[in-house]
């Protein structure tokens, strides 16, 4: 090892050594080398309350349709995606699989057990063994077919679905308040640079 090397491998140690004795004592000491860190520490507080109130206003406005619209353009631009991009890069068949389903409740459309799998985009076995994963975990339902016995159909459990519109939930909300804030940090200027 050079000189230097050995110079930076021993204050990192001494660093480490410090945060691990005193952490107060470390925090101080950071603090001291970057002035700006009290500044940026005291802003966290007021942007995480900034997000809060932002998350909380969105999910006010959101619906059930609106969900519903959601979890379509999901599922729609993951399957926009594989046309881009390698399909074997993004392995998710149990979202892809939730995500039908859920349509499909929301929709009260039954769901044969066949085109689930073939919603999961991947070879059938594969998309076999997420079922009952996903049914062993209390998230789907399996019902036999009323009018032929050979076929049965999965649908969302009560579980799964309040699971599914709880996320939705939130990403949309996520996702409204994100737009929101491009909007107001692109739109003035734009607006500027009209004129």
């Amino acid at each position: 090892m050079s000189g230097r090397l050995i110079r930076r491998h021993d204050r990192g140690r001494r660093r480490a050594a410090l945060r691990r004795a005193n952490p107060a004592v470390h925090a101080e000491a950071i603090a001291a080398q970057d002035p700006a860190a009290d500044v940026r520490r005291a802003a966290v507080p007021e942007m995480t309350s900034s997000l809060a109130a932002g998350l909380h206003a969105a999910s006010a406005r959101i619906t059930p349709e609106a969900l519903l619209c959601f979890a379509r353009e999901t599922y729609a631009i993951r399957r926009r995606r594989d046309r881009h991009l390698p399909g074997d890069l993004f392995g998710e068949p149990t979202w892809d699989i939730l995500l039908d389903l859920y349509v499909a409740t929301r929709e009260d459309r039954p769901v044969p057990t066949t085109s689930a799998c073939i919603g999961a985009n991947v070879p059938p076995t594969t998309a076999l063994r997420w079922l009952r994963i996903l049914e062993a975990r209390g998230l789907v339902e399996r019902e036999e077919d009323g009018r032929d016995g050979r076929r049965t159909f999965v649908r969302l459990s009560a579980r799964g679905l309040a699971a599914m519109d709880d996320w939705l939930h939130v990403a949309l909300a996520m996702l409204d308040h994100s737009v929101g804030a491009i909007l107001r940090r692109t739109m003035p200027p734009l607006a500027e640079a009209a004129e």
